[in-house]
């Protein structure tokens, strides 16, 4: 089969993570490359990883070139160094999380560039996929000429949820070493488990893997069989490791001496060789995989063990359901170990029984040993070459101006690290240094916490969001149920009790920290503030208060959707909101008061949100009608933003002041329009927040920008003559929530360039 690639495919690159970088993906990888070279000694295959720590890792000479995670401009590089270096085909392994943007859409700025043909395996196909994870899946497919999966669900998913034709899609198994059928006790006595029957889990470990449920099942499998061992291989996965150390495996060990089965639980805390794993594998009489979450599509770790012909107990997981079918396996309820207990002993005491299904999962795991699987990739390859050669595809793409975002700035954060300290965040900067004497305000903290949950999110360089919560907790007030808002640099409270406003940003960042946040110490001491909070806001009357309640709830809702506390101060703010319209709104003045003030957009974003999620189209209505009337007046007559001026603000009937201009307008407005633009797929309202970012660029009525590239600051205003020089919280924050919003809108579609894509977005999606 080999040979099916002559004069034809003779350059291969593989992208995925390559050891020895720990994890499942770069295992796979480092087998596939080493696998085809195998297959066919003429090909030349080379690997380009992506790196999840700057000082990256000591890679052997088959990796040519190496990807940033989070840098879009490195995943571009990339593309242009295959491009020059004449590959004939692209491998790529794709898993959402090793690339970085929103649910990874970073690879697609690298797809989007590619000249030769492509084939992606998908190490993970989701049932359920979120807005971001659907968009990415459904451009990966497009640009692919052929997809690879490891189990007939996963076709059906691809078929079904996202599309896929079934023509384009082939099933490849996961691909294993070949070991010879051996008995266990052969392997034993060089690990000092002679006489021992050995129970084996293995793989990077996390909290979803399960374990305690086997070890809970043990003292009543050691009634009946005490010679028995259970041994857990593998190292604390290392993006766990960073997060919460190493206290799931010391969960484990508690665990075990608790059930008095310390002296048969093994924990081998190692990423091993595969020399080493195949030796572990051949000692196990049992092989386990307690996984806890069913939606996983493949397991390298049960191919493996299936592979070399293990008698395997596993939770009903999709793979496992799979693989294990046919008396290849023993599958038991999830998070259950007494069925765990029971299955272990049925399988002990039938020995027969248990080496016949020892044997029929070794004979079909034949078709997934590597020199199989590798044949099969070639074949595979061979297919999208020839397709590609049917149907080529331009080196170049004609989107025009109108059909696109504009160039949007790397993300910095150096002049909000210069603004904070160990108490916060600082008001106020003279040009770009921080000024101490203007203290903090909860405002500023507030907005701060919620750049931080954006920055987790977008994979960058994240801010100390532990620090800004850590304000909001010291400025709440429990007896009074509020917050404070200013604070001097000597620590002492300015006021007694904050603004209404200043009560609605923080709860907005609370509810961004519980509504998206991966962070669980964070969620978890913003669920408390939450909770002390928002008995206050149903009395709120300031209408910006309600609004910026509203996007905190919205967004805390999503996660808590049966909380009828926050549903009730939902429905209560809103209503607060349409009151004010019925009380001031006119067909030449469509708005929620006499006068348009500051943070005018986020009236019509909260009231957006609230009556998309409550399914009442009436608000949703007076939402767009507000936001299309401010978008028009915050135009002048002109084709570029021009916000309402902080120096006397536009009176009804009275003279709109044109200056001076702030940060915060651009902020909101984006925000809403972006909203807007999500729950209607009108094309406009993304123009709209396009123009709104623009103004911090330069797009204003002094042509002059305001963002300030080499602090990543923002200037403090537009005056009539000038730019205020000051880079303060408020605008520099205005500027990088912009920031962030427009790469998380605009990094999964070009704008107008994918149309079928936003045809397949679900109705009704609102995310501010």
């Amino acid at each position: 089969m080999a040979n099916s690639t002559s004069g034809s495919i003779r350059r291969i690159a593989v992208i995925g993570n390559y050891l020895p970088r720990r994890c499942g993906i770069a295992t796979f990888t480092t087998d596939l490359c080493e696998s085809l070279v195998a297959a066919d000694p003429a090909l030349s295959c080379f690997a380009i990883p992506v790196n999840d720590t700057p000082e990256g890792y000591p890679y052997p000479p088959r990796v040519r070139f190496e990807i940033e995670q989070n840098e879009l401009s490195s995943y571009q590089r990339a593309a242009d160094f295959l491009n020059i270096n004449n590959v004939d085909l692209v491998c790529l392994q794709h898993e959402y999380g090793i690339f970085g943007g929103p649910a990874g859409s970073h690879i697609l700025a690298l797809l989007r560039e590619l000249r030769m043909a492509v084939v992606t395996t998908l190490h993970t196909v989701l049932r359920e996929p979120d807005e971001h994870q659907r968009h990415v899946m459904l451009e990966l497919a497009e640009r692919s000429d052929r997809l690879v999966v490891m189990s007939n669900r996963a076709v059906e998913f691809l078929r079904e949820i996202y599309g896929v034709p079934e023509e384009k899609i082939d099933v490849i198994p996961h691909g294993i070493p070949d070991v010879p059928f051996v008995d266990p006790n052969f392997y034993k006595d060089q690990f000092g488990l002679q006489g021992k029957i050995v129970a084996l889990t293995f793989g990077l470990l996390s909290p979803n893997k399960g374990i305690e449920y086997v070890i809970q099942a043990l003292p009543e499998v050691l009634e009946r069989f005490p010679n028995v061992v259970y041994v857990v291989l593998g190292a604390t996965h290392p993006h766990v490791r960073l997060r919460e150390g190493e206290s799931y495996r010391l969960s484990l060990e508690r665990l075990a001496r608790a059930c008095g089965v310390a002296g048969h639980v093994i924990f081998h805390n190692r990423f091993v060789s595969l020399e080493e794993l195949v030796e572990f594998i051949g000692a196990a009489d049992i092989y386990i995989t307690p996984y806890l979450n069913p939606a996983q599509i493949v397991s390298g770790t049960l191919a493996y063990t299936v592979g070399a012909g293990k008698a395997v107990i596993s939770t009903p997981y999709w793979y496992a359901e799979e693989l294990l079918a046919d008396g290849r396996g023993v599958l038991v309820p999830f998070r259950d170990s007494h069925a765990l207990a029971a299955a272990m002993i049925r399988l002990l005491e039938d020995e027969a029984g248990r080496h016949a299904m020892r044997k029929r999962a070794y004979l079909a795991g034949r078709e997934m040993i590597w020199p199989r699987v590798a044949e099969r990739y070639l074949e595979c390859f061979q297919r999208a070459r020839e397709q590609r050669s049917y149907r080529p595809r331009p080196a170049f793409q004609a989107i025009t101006l109108s059909q696109r975002s504009g160039e949007l700035p790397e993300i910095k954060t150096d002049h909000l690290r210069a603004l904070t300290d160990d108490t916060g965040l600082l008001q106020h900067a003279v040009f770009t240094v921080p000024n101490y004497s203007n203290g903090y305000t909860t405002d500023d903290n507030a907005r701060a916490l919620e750049a931080a949950v954006l920055l987790e999110e977008s994979g960058a360089r994240p801010l100390p969001g532990e620090r800004y919560l850590a304000f909001l907790w010291y400025a709440f007030n429990a007896e009074r149920g509020r917050f404070h808002n200013e604070l001097s640099y000597e620590r002492r409270w300015l006021d007694e009790v904050g603004s209404e406003d200043c009560h609605g940003r923080a709860l907005s960042a609370l509810g961004l920290v519980l509504g998206r946040s991966r962070n669980a110490g964070l969620r978890g001491l913003a669920g408390r503030l939450f909770d002390m909070a928002l008995p206050a806001v149903v009395n709120f009357r300031s209408p910006r208060a309600c609004a910026f309640c509203l996007i905190g709830i919205h967004h805390y809702l999503r996660r808590f959707p049966g909380d009828r506390a926050a549903q009730n101060a939902r429905e209560t703010l809103a209503a607060r909101l349409m009151e004010l319209w019925k009380s001031y709104s006119a067909p030449d003045w469509p708005w929620f008061e006499p006068i348009l003030a500051y943070s005018n957009a986020s009236l019509p974003h909260g009231l957006l949100l609230a009556g998309e999620d409550m399914g009442r189209p009436d608000m949703v209505r007076t939402a767009l009608e507000a936001l299309s009337w401010l978008t028009e007046v915050q135009r002048a007559g002109g084709n570029h933003f021009v916000p309402i001026g902080s120096n006397g603000f536009y009176p009804r009937g009275g003279t709109r002041a044109r200056f001076d201009q702030q940060p915060v307008e651009a902020q909101v407005t984006v925000s809403a329009c972006l909203a807007a633009w999500r729950v209607t797929g009108d094309e406009r309202w993304k123009e709209e927040a396009q123009r709104a970012f623009e103004w911090f660029l330069g797009r204003n009525d002094l042509g002059l920008p305001l963002y300030d590239p080499a602090t990543g600051g923002c200037r403090d205003g537009l005056h009539p003559d000038r730019v205020n020089q000051n880079e303060g919280a408020e605008s520099t924050l205005a500027f990088l929530l912009s920031l962030l919003e427009m790469r998380e809108a605009f990094a999964v579609i070009d704008a107008g360039s994918h149309a079928h894509l936003r045809a397949t977005q679900p109705a009704g999606i609102s995310i501010s």
